[in-house]
C-alpha cells in the first residue's frame, strides 16, 4: 500500500533529476560549442552554408507569415481604435505591437518549427547512422565541424528574419489600413515615426530575437546530439525541440519585456 502511494512521488523525483540533468548537459554543451567556436569560424564557409538552409530558406514562412499578421492587426487594429476616434493612430499601433512582441516571438516560433526541427533532425540522422562517431575515430571534432556551424548560423539568421518579418507587418498594415480602408498616407506614417523610438522599440526588439536566437538554436543542436539513435529517438527529439522552443520562447519573452519595457 505504501509502495503505491510513493510511486507518484518516485516518478515526480525521477522526472526532476533528470530535468537538471539534462540543464547541466546543456550547460556544459553551450562550454563546448564556444570553446571549439573558433576551429568553426575559422572555416567560416561551414556556417555560411548553414546561414543558407537555417536562414535563407526560412524566408518563405517568415515573409508570408508576416505580410498576414500585419493585415490582421490593420483590421483589428481599425475596428477597434475608429470605436474611440483614434483610427490615424493605426501606424503607431502596428508597428510598435510588431517591434515590441510579435514579430520577434512569431518569428522565432516559426524558426524553431522549421529551421530548429530540420537541425534537430540532420544531427539527430548522423548520430543514428554513426556519422559523429565516425568523425571523433578520424579526430575530427564533432562539435566543431557539425553543431557550432549551426549554432552561429541560428544566432546570425534569427535578427534578421525578425527584421524582414516586421518590415512585412508593417507593409502588410498598410495595405489594410491605407490601400484597403483608405486611411490617410502622411498620417499613417507619420504618427508611426513619432511613436517609434530606436532604443526602446528596435533596439529591444532586436535583442529579443538575438536571444531567442540563441535559445532555440541551442535547444535544436542539444536535442539532436542528444538523441536516441534511433528512428523513434530522433522523431522524439524533433518534437522536443518544437515544444520547449516555444515554452523557452514565451518564457524569455516574459521576462525580457518586464525587464526592458
Amino acid at each position: 500500500m505504501l509502495d503505491t502511494l510513493l510511486a507518484p512521488l518516485r516518478h515526480l523525483g525521477h522526472l526532476s533529476v533528470n530535468a537538471v540533468w539534462r540543464l547541466g548537459f546543456a550547460s556544459r554543451f553551450l562550454l563546448a560549442i564556444l570553446r571549439f567556436s573558433g576551429q568553426s569560424l575559422a572555416r567560416f564557409q561551414l556556417t555560411i552554408r548553414e546561414v543558407y538552409f537555417a536562414g535563407v530558406l526560412s524566408l518563405i514562412i517568415i515573409v508570408v507569415s508576416g505580410l498576414f499578421v500585419g493585415m490582421v492587426l490593420g483590421l483589428q487594429g481599425y475596428n477597434t481604435l475608429s470605436r474611440f476616434g483614434s483610427a490615424d493612430a493605426l501606424g503607431a499601433l502596428v508597428a510598435l505591437s510588431l517591434l515590441r512582441e510579435l514579430g520577434p516571438v512569431l518569428a522565432a516560433l516559426l524558426f524553431a518549427s522549421r529551421a530548429g526541427s530540420a537541425m534537430t533532425a540532420e544531427i539527430g540522422l548522423m548520430k543514428a547512422t554513426e556519422q559523429l562517431e565516425a568523425m571523433n575515430v578520424m579526430a575530427v571534432n564533432p562539435i566543431a565541424r557539425v553543431v557550432a556551424p549551426r549554432f552561429w548560423a541560428g544566432v546570425i539568421s534569427m535578427p534578421v528574419l525578425a527584421a524582414i518579418f516586421n518590415v512585412m507587418g508593417i507593409f502588410g498594415g498598410y495595405l489594410v489600413g491605407v490601400v484597403m480602408i483608405g486611411l490617410d498616407d502622411g498620417t499613417f506614417w507619420s504618427q508611426m515615426q513619432n511613436a517609434v523610438d530606436l532604443h526602446s522599440d528596435v533596439v529591444n526588439g532586436l535583442i529579443k530575437s538575438l536571444v531567442f536566437g540563441v535559445a532555440v538554436t541551442l535547444i535544436a543542436v542539444f536535442e539532436g546530439y542528444d538523441a536516441t539513435p534511433t528512428a523513434a529517438g530522433v522523431s522524439g527529439a524533433t518534437t522536443r525541440t518544437v515544444v520547449t522552443s516555444a515554452l523557452v520562447i514565451l518564457a524569455l519573452d516574459f521576462v525580457l519585456t518586464a525587464f526592458m519595457f
